[in-house]
């Protein structure tokens, strides 16, 4: 076989990025990694797929993944198809034990097994947990502020939880062979009830127990703008107090820039907020010099 100047450059090229990532995989290798796929990003089959051939090759490649879904949308299609009503305070749908239900079918059920398989197909070995399966997630009940600015009591939202313990001992064990964890943000609390968990705040209490290198937020906007829409790039725990009282920071990225300062307070080396949508956007974060998102750092 007789190759042509212009496909001997092409591999030339190739092999010069491969070589260009040595580093950062030598710099990851045997470390843990926390990635957080959001609802949003599962929609396109191509992306599913860019995102599960990520996750395999850093496995490959001796870095240790754990994969965190939520899965807001598809709760939503299938609460509509079946004519249950969403009443939401505070931007949190409140869950009863119907609702609850519903909630997990989708959650474990149906998303978590895509992800798995996704997964699998493209080499790996993906298993699929919740917080129930070895008691992964022993839940606390979450009550918030009420959203009538009269009242000074909280709010019951029903069925919906956030970690109060993780069993990191199974995950580390899980870390230790070639199995990828994938986890739906599903817990249970003293009384054995199951409890639905804000995917961002499994995500980093996860990769606070775990010790994570990064803690990775996949989401459907690039990262923090500043109020010209550009990228910030990296921002300091101090940076964030700042940002959010002068409005750099507002809306739906407060919950996931607080999980970030949580995180990396609670031990995680640097969380990371990137765009999913951008294909192979794990590989661009981890084995580039410089990203493609906002880096929150201590």
């Amino acid at each position: 076989m007789k190759f042509s100047k212009t496909n001997t450059q092409d591999l030339i090229n190739k092999a010069t990025i491969l070589s260009k990532a040595l580093p950062f995989m030598q710099r990851y290798s045997g470390k843990n990694i926390t990635v957080k796929l959001g609802g949003a990003v599962m929609g396109e089959k191509s992306l599913s797929s860019s995102f599960a051939k990520d996750i395999v090759l850093l496995k490959q490649v001796g870095i240790n993944p754990v994969v965190v879904h939520g899965g807001g949308p598809k709760i939503k299609d299938m609460l509509d198809k079946l004519g249950v009503e969403s009443n939401f305070i505070n931007g949190l749908r409140v869950t009863d034990k119907k609702t609850m239900k519903i909630v997990e079918m989708v959650l474990s059920g149906s998303i978590n097994k895509e992800i798995v398989m996704e997964i699998n197909k493209e080499g790996g070995r993906g298993i699929g947990l919740s917080g129930k399966d070895a008691l992964l997630a022993e839940t606390k009940k979450l009550k918030i502020p009420s959203s009538n600015l009269k009242a000074s009591k909280l709010s019951d939202i029903g069925f919906v939880g956030q970690p109060h313990k993780i069993n990191k001992e199974l995950l580390k064990w899980l870390l230790q062979s070639n199995l990828v964890p994938v986890i739906s943000p599903i817990g249970f609390d003293k009384n054995f009830e199951t409890f639905n968990i804000n995917a961002d705040i499994m995500a980093g209490s996860v990769a606070s127990n775990i010790n994570s290198e990064r803690l990775i937020l996949l989401t459907d906007v690039d990262g923090v703008l500043d109020k010209k829409g550009n990228l910030l790039t990296e921002i300091s725990l101090n940076d964030i107090k700042k940002l959010i009282k002068n409005g750099t920071i507002s809306g739906g990225m407060i919950p996931k820039i607080e999980t970030c300062v949580n995180a990396v307070r609670e031990g995680v080396k640097a969380a990371v907020i990137l765009n999913g949508k951008v294909p192979h956007a794990i590989l661009l974060e981890i084995f580039t010099e410089r990203g493609v998102g906002t880096l929150i750092t201590s």
